[in-house]
């Protein structure tokens, strides 16, 4: 348990005014706050107001914006507090680098890839709960984990729940792994109704309260599909060990099958404070204020089988985990740029995944990166040529 030596425990926070940010930091408050935790950095990118008033409260050393043209704002509001302001990418992976012992990963894309890279080279532990290190970066990300020689600990609910699932030295053992998913809003839906639906309907997760983002992979069922692939590098196994079922209720927040038969669940309230307690304090278990499970009440626990014909994401992720290479940065990388037209009311929802699909198959064979240059080549080459199938469905429309 953080503290129980008497020594402050030092952690990072990318990402801190989103929501894994402020749950991250309410968990810290709820275990004691700055009498426990040296906060050496935090960063965040437009919310200036909220992340100067996270920095003054808690204590940090630095805030981070990764807008340079917030650094203004920034430095006038933390000014004689102590805080040290800075402003731009660079300086977001120099305060991943600054020396924590503790990284919680919570930047939402492939911005966050390099500041995650920088504090698991230098050996800290990464409480992740960035797709993109690993649907993008695989292999590559998982050996500088291990030359730094600090800890990666999931952070989403349905991994921390495998990780939590997964027995000590059975690993051998694992059958399959059953990641859960809510459905979220359009579980019900034809592909008819879901065809004409808007940013604001899809981002309502019916569980879930989480970042636009987020909400709208929920939506889509991209993020499951990113999912996948994160398990897939987290515990080293088979495309063909890795299964989705819907599982409305989000209680179960997946499963460990293993080869006797048994099938071992984490289960818990859908609050992200559960699983970002436990990478925090891991291996112990944290004493935290949230909902507890009243199996009376519960009554019933429903599943069903994903279709992926309405759901198609969980299709493509299971394409770019058979095909191997880079295809996850590809599909990945031609989701966020759908998702951006999306949002902006350039394309339709279910045309995210048609472009995802288009811009898969037209890199084929590209080979796994190597570097992080390499993932950022790959991941600029898909998102060309899908912002070029957007302006085309533009024109056609």
């Amino acid at each position: 348990m953080a503290g129980g030596s008497g020594a402050r425990r030092s952690i990072s926070i990318l990402g801190s005014t989103g929501s894994i940010g402020v749950n991250t930091l309410d968990v810290v408050e709820q275990l004691g706050g700055r009498e426990v935790f040296d906060l050496v950095a935090i960063t965040g990118n437009s919310n200036i107001g909220l992340l100067a008033e996270q920095a003054k409260r808690f204590g940090a050393r630095m805030a981070v914006t990764a807008d340079e043209l917030n650094y203004p704002e920034l430095k006038q509001a933390v000014a004689g507090s102590g805080v040290e302001a800075a402003a731009g990418p660079d300086a977001v992976v120099e305060a991943a680098a600054a020396g924590a012992d503790w990284v919680m990963a919570a930047i939402v894309g492939t911005a966050g890839l390099a500041p995650t890279l920088a504090a698991a080279s230098r050996g800290a532990d990464i409480a992740l709960a960035n797709k993109e290190c690993l649907v993008s970066a695989g292999d590559f990300f998982i050996e500088a984990v291990r030359k730094g020689g600090g800890r990666l600990i999931p952070v989403d609910s349905e991994h921390s729940a495998i990780f939590q699932s997964l027995e000590d030295d059975q690993h051998h053992a694992v059958e399959r792994i059953v990641l859960t998913a809510s459905g979220g809003p359009f579980r019900t839906w034809t592909r008819e109704q879901m065809s004409d639906v808007t940013v604001e309907v899809a981002k309502a997760h019916p569980n879930w309260s989480m970042g636009l983002k987020i909400s709208i992979g929920s939506a889509s069922m991209f993020n499951k599909a990113l999912e996948m692939i994160e398990a897939k590098h987290l515990f080293n196994l088979r495309p063909d060990q890795i299964e989705v079922i819907v599982h409305p209720q989000s209680i179960i927040h997946s499963m460990v099958g293993y080869t006797d038969g048994s099938v071992l669940a984490q289960l818990g309230a859908p609050d992200m404070r559960t699983a970002i307690g436990y990478a925090l304090t891991y291996p112990d278990r944290p004493k935290l204020n949230v909902e507890r499970l009243d199996f009376a009440k519960l009554a019933r626990l429903d599943f069903e089988a994903p279709d992926e014909a309405r759901f198609p994401a969980l299709r493509l992720a299971r394409l770019a985990l058979e095909r191997g290479g880079i295809q996850g940065a590809v599909m990945n990388a031609a989701e966020e740029v759908a998702f951006d037209a999306f949002c902006q009311g350039r394309i339709g929802f279910l045309q995210m995944a048609d472009i995802a699909e288009a811009v898969m198959e037209a890199m084929v064979g590209a080979p796994a990166a190597t570097s992080i240059d390499e993932v950022f080549a790959g991941d600029a080459e898909a998102r060309r040529r899908a912002a070029e199938i957007v302006a085309q469905k533009e024109m056609a429309a």
